[in-house]
């Protein structure tokens, strides 16, 4: 069973945190983790700004008592827990976070998605940035996220390209670690498991393009045996999953297998809002089709379109950018 054992929790709006700070809570309490409050305030905020150049290192201190009063009120209204470490960050929001990830070795960010509806959106742009660069898992949790989830997917990406070799089992252990943590949250929620796979045929349409005119038959042939081969690798996944750890996880909680045909950025989005999906494990880079995308492209395409909360997991050997 997966367990998260150094966990990160980053509040924005104490008004608006009090139940995604009950839920690390439970998850810290849950995996016997430890677990660290922590605000970042932006050093390019107006009122900072105005007042630096004159009381630059007594308004920072005044600046980070506040800050700091705020977090140990907020986490005495959901723990007594005394061992809760409180810290305030100074500086852009994404870069001071990945950076205390990589000095304290946290596994796991939790977070509220940035206010973004102005573009109509779930995720603001520090958010992005953690997408793509954050070294640990990140979890955002939507303010109106329930007390308990009811219904969780593991959305996984079965690569039927075999052209190398590298990039095939990096993909095969993404999608390990994806069943194994959404697996193990169902098991904790007592929630039900869907995974998810979405398949296409892009070549059908050049089967019957301006300059190639098949036949139907042959057309929906081609079809049947593209999704023939990635039902095939999609149960393959799930037998190897078996043989591991994930394995006495999957059998007890009997999960609902979806092999969807369309484009990833469609389809997630609409089967999560189906299902009522309240949370979604996925990798944030993957493969999809024969192209082959990278986080800042599809993955991000549907993470703007969601209405749930998500957990996005980086594959193996993933480096950060940003450096100690």
């Amino acid at each position: 069973m997966k367990r998260f054992k150094n966990i990160l929790c980053i509040i924005e709006d104490t008004q608006a945190s009090q139940s995604i700070l009950q839920r690390a809570v439970k998850l810290a309490t849950d995996n016997q983790a430890k677990l660290t409050v922590a605000s970042v305030i932006n050093n390019s905020k107006a009122s900072f700004g105005i007042l630096k150049n004159f009381l630059d290192m007594d308004v920072k201190t005044l600046l980070k008592k506040e800050k700091t009063k705020e977090l140990e009120d907020l986490t005495q209204t959901v723990s007594n827990q005394s061992d809760i470490e409180i810290k305030v960050f100074f500086g852009t929001p994404f870069y001071e976070i990945i950076y205390h990830v990589l000095l304290n070795n946290y596994d796991l960010v939790i977070k509220i998605p940035e206010n973004a509806s102005w573009m109509h959106r779930l995720f603001g742009s520090n958010d992005m940035h953690l997408l793509r660069k954050c070294p640990c898992p990140v979890w955002f949790i939507k303010k109106n996220s329930p007390e308990s989830f009811n219904h969780i997917m593991a959305a996984v990406d079965v690569n039927i390209d075999t052209e190398t070799e590298e990039e095939p089992d990096t993909q095969e252990k993404l999608n390990h670690q994806i069943l194994q943590i959404a697996s193990s949250l169902a098991v904790s929620e007592l929630a039900q498991l869907h995974v998810l796979h979405v398949w296409d045929a892009p070549e059908t349409a050049l089967m019957q393009g301006a300059f190639i005119k098949m036949p139907d038959s042959e057309v929906i042939k081609y079809a049947q045996e593209m999704q023939h081969l990635h039902d095939s690798k999609l149960q393959a996944l799930l037998r190897d999953a078996a043989h591991t750890q994930i394995g006495d996880m999957l059998k007890f909680l009997k999960p609902n297998i979806h092999l969807l045909r369309g484009l990833p950025n469609k389809i997630i989005p609409q089967f999560a809002q189906k299902l009522q999906i309240d949370l979604i494990v996925m990798g944030t880079v993957a493969r999809t089709g024969l192209a082959g995308v990278i986080m800042g492209n599809t993955a991000e395409d549907i993470l703007n379109q969601i209405d749930c909360s998500v957990l996005a997991i980086k594959p193996p050997g993933f480096k950060t950018p940003i450096s100690l």
